[in-house]
C-alpha cells in the first residue's frame, strides 16, 4: 500500500478542471506513466481513491508512485500531441509501449559463376550487389520469393558450382519452381539469365517484364525456336498468376491499415498479446507487421493507444484505420491522425462484408504469431481468442471444464468432466461424479449437485494449485438455459464470478449455440469458436457416457447377484471384483467361490445352484 496515497489524492483535487497531461513518477524521480485528460482533476484523482476499482497493472503502477507533475493544455487534442511527445521521449515502464525494430532490407544479388537472390536485413562488404533499401520486410521477403519461383532458381542452402551433378533434384523441380543445377539441368549461364530476369521482376514489376518476355517468346516463334518460345510462355504464364495473386486485397477501400490484437496467456501468469498491422496501399497488401506486448486491462484503451504509439513511429497514414473493436477516444485520434497526414482520416469497427474478412484475416495473423510466441498453435489460440470475443471475457480462457449428466430413466446417475487447457484435452485433469442427493431424473438438480461438490473440493485444495484446486476461467455446461440457470445459484452462494454457459445440441446432436442467462448466442460467425466448442461438448459427452455404461452395466450384473438368498451388496461387490463378469462367476467351483472375501461354503452352494437352476 502506497503511503503517500492521502497526500496525492490531496494534490489530485487542486488540480484544475482542464485538460492537459499529467507524469507519474516514482521515488528517484524516474517518469513511470504518462497520460492525458480532458479534465486532469477527475482523472488524476481517480488513481488515488479506492484502489479495489483499479486493475492489477494499475494498482502496481500507483504504489510507485511518488510524485506527478502535469502540463495544462488549450484542449484535449493538444494534450494528445504533447503525450505522444512525451511518451517517445522517456518510455515510461506501465504505458504500453510497441519496440520498433523495423530497421532496412535489402535483396541481396551474389556474384560468381553461379548467381542467386536473397533478401536480407543487413548490407555486407562481401563483393554482392545489394538492391535496396526497403522498409518493409515483408514486401521484399515475398518479392524474392515469388521471384525465385518463376524463374526456378534454387531456394535450397547448397552451394554452386560446389554442388552440381551431385545429387537427385528434390520436389521443388517436379512441381516446376527450381530448375534443379545440383542434378545439372541447367547451365551457368541459363541460371544467371534467370536471375537477371528475377532482378528486373523485382525492380520493374511484372507488367514491363511481361512486355519484355512477349517480345523475346514472338522472336523464338518467327525463328522456329519453339521449345525456347514454349519456356518464354510458361514463364510470362507464371508472372501473370503471381501479379494475380498480389491483387487479393480490399476492392472497396484502395488504402488504409487494419489492426488486430488478440492476448492469451501460457498457462501461468505470463499474460500476452498480439498487434498485428496489415498495410493496403492501391488496394494491395504491401506489408505486415507484429507486436508482442503484456496483455492490457482493457482492449478500447489499449486500441487507442496503440493506434497512437505505431504512427508516432510511422511517417505514413492512411486514409482509413481498420478496427477490430471499440476503441476510446475515436473522434480524437481521427483527429490527430488528420493532422499528420494532411488529409481526413477516418476510423471504422466493420461488423459484416469485405473489411470485416480483412479484420478476421489480421486477428488470425495475431493469433498465429501469438501461437509461437507462446509455444502454442495458432489454431487454438484463434479459437480461444474468437471464444473470449463471443463470450464477452476480457481474457481467452486457459482452463475451460465442461459438464454432461448421463442416466438411463432416471436410474445410475452420473456426470463427467472434461477440462480443456489452451484449447486442448487436459485428461489428467477429468473427473467423474456419481449423483448421490437424490434418485430419479432430474438433470437441473443433478447438474447444480456435481458443481457445487466440485466447487467445496476446490476450497479442500486450493493450496495445491491443481486439478480441483485451481478454479476454471470458463465453465461449460452440456445443455441450454435451463442448466445455465440450475448452476447460476450455485457460484454466487460461493461468491465466484466465473463466466458460465451452456452448450446448445440441434436435432442431430451436434453444437448449435451457446446458451446464457438472457437466451443464446449463435457461433455461425465463429468458425474457430464453433469448432472447438464442439470438440469440447462430444468430448465430455463420450466422457459421461462411458462411465455410465459402465457402472450401469456393473448395476445390473449386482441386481443379478442380489436375487440369490445369501449374496447382499457386499459379497456381489466382491464376487464381481475377483472374477469381472457373470459368465465367469456361472463357471467357478463351489470352493472358487467360497474362497472369496465374505463368502462362505453355504452362500457359495446357494451361487452354484442359482446359476444351475438358470441352466437347467
Amino acid at each position: 500500500m502506497n503511503e503517500k496515497l492521502g497526500e496525492l489524492r490531496k494534490k489530485a483535487m487542486s488540480l484544475p478542471l482542464t485538460p492537459g497531461v499529467y507524469i507519474m513518477k516514482d521515488k528517484t524521480g524516474k517518469i513511470i506513466y504518462i497520460g492525458k485528460a480532458k479534465a486532469l482533476k477527475n482523472r488524476v484523482s481517480q488513481y488515488f481513491g479506492s484502489q479495489n476499482n483499479h486493475t492489477l497493472k494499475v494498482r502496481r503502477m500507483v504504489e510507485n508512485v511518488d510524485n506527478f507533475d502535469y502540463i495544462l493544455t488549450d484542449s484535449e487534442f493538444e494534450a494528445l500531441v504533447l503525450e505522444c511527445s512525451l511518451i517517445k521521449q522517456h518510455s515510461p515502464k506501465y504505458n504500453i509501449l510497441l519496440k520498433d525494430d523495423k530497421g532496412y532490407h535489402y535483396v541481396k544479388i551474389t556474384q560468381g559463376e553461379w548467381k542467386n537472390i536473397y533478401a536480407v536485413k543487413q548490407k555486407l562488404d562481401d563483393g554482392a550487389e545489394y538492391l535496396g533499401p526497403y522498409t518493409s520486410g515483408f514486401t521484399v521477403t515475398n518479392a524474392v520469393e515469388e521471384a525465385k519461383k518463376i524463374f526456378r532458381l534454387p531456394q535450397c542452402n547448397k552451394q554452386f558450382p560446389r554442388d552440381c551433378k551431385t545429387s537427385r533434384p528434390c520436389l521443388n523441380f517436379f512441381i516446376g519452381i527450381c530448375s534443379a543445377p545440383c542434378a545439372g539441368k541447367i547451365s551457368a549461364a541459363a541460371n544467371n539469365e534467370a536471375v537477371s530476369q528475377a532482378v528486373r521482376f523485382i525492380t520493374n514489376g511484372s507488367d514491363a517484364l511481361v512486355e519484355e518476355l512477349t517480345a523475346r517468346m514472338l522472336e523464338a516463334s518467327e525463328n522456329l525456336e519453339f521449345e525456347k518460345a514454349a519456356k518464354l510462355r510458361d514463364r510470362i504464364n507464371a508472372v501473370k498468376k503471381v501479379g494475380e495473386k498480389q491483387k487479393v486485397v480490399s476492392n472497396s477501400v484502395k488504402e488504409q491499415d487494419v489492426f488486430a490484437v488478440v492476448g492469451a496467456t501460457d498457462g501461468g501468469e505470463n499474460a500476452k498479446a498480439c498487434l498485428s498491422v496489415l498495410r493496403f496501399s492501391e488496394g494491395r497488401l504491401f506489408d505486415s507487421e507484429h507486436f508482442i506486448i503484456d496483455l492490457p486491462d482493457s482492449l478500447p484503451e489499449a486500441r487507442h493507444e496503440l493506434v497512437r504509439d505505431y504512427y508516432s513511429m510511422r511517417r505514413t497514414v492512411p486514409k482509413r484505420v481498420t478496427l477490430d473493436g471499440e476503441i476510446t477516444d475515436s473522434a480524437l485520434l481521427e483527429e490527430w491522425l488528420t493532422s499528420l497526414k494532411g488529409k481526413k482520416v477516418s476510423i471504422t469497427v466493420p461488423q459484416k462484408g469485405e473489411q470485416h474478412s480483412l479484420v478476421e484475416m489480421c486477428r488470425s495473423n495475431a493469433a498465429q504469431k501469438l501461437g509461437l510466441y507462446l509455444g502454442k498453435t495458432g489454431k487454438s489460440t484463434a479459437a480461444l481468442d474468437e471464444l473470449a470475443s463471443l463470450l464477452g471475457m476480457k481474457v481467452p480462457p486457459e482452463f475451460i471444464e465442461a459438464y454432461d449428466i448421463s442416466h438411463t430413466a432416471g436410474s445410475d446417475n452420473v456426470a463427467g468432466m472434461v477440462v480443456f487447457r489452451s484449447g486442448a484435452p487436459y485428461k489428467k485433469s477429468y473427473r467423474r461424479f456419481a449423483v448421490k442427493g437424490f434418485t430419479g431424473q432430474d438433470d437441473y438438480a443433478s447438474m447444480a449437485e456435481v458443481v457445487e461438490r466440485r466447487i467445496l473440493r476446490y476450497f479442500e485444495e486450493k493450496d495445491t494449485g491443481e486439478g480441483f484446486g485451481r478454479l476454471p476461467d470458463l465453465i461449460l455446461l452440456d445443455g441450454g438455459t435451463g442448466q445455465v440457470n440450475a448452476v447460476r445459484p450455485v457460484l454466487e452462494k460461493y461468491n465466484l464470478d466465473i463466466p458460465l454457459f451452456g452448450m446448445v445440441k440441434d436435432s442431430h446432436h451436434r453444437t448449435r449455440a451457446i446458451a446464457a442467462d438472457g437466451g443464446e448466442i449463435s457461433m455461425t460467425s465463429k468458425r474457430a469458436a464453433f469448432a472447438l466448442v464442439g470438440n469440447i461438448q462430444e468430448e465430455v459427452h463420450r466422457f459421461s457416457v462411458e462411465y455410465h455404461r459402465k457402472k450401469h452395466g456393473k448395476s445390473s450384473l449386482s441386481s443379478t447377484l442380489l436375487s440369490i438368498d445369501g449374496i447382499g451388496e457386499a459379497r456381489a461387490k466382491e464376487l464381481l471384483k475377483k472374477f469381472k463378469t457373470i459368465k465367469a462367476i456361472s463357471q467357478a467351483d463351489v470352493n472358487e467361490l467360497a474362497a472369496v472375501k465374505g463368502m462362505n461354503i453355504k452362500s457359495a452352494r446357494a451361487v452354484k445352484a442359482a446359476f444351475e437352476e438358470d441352466d437347467r
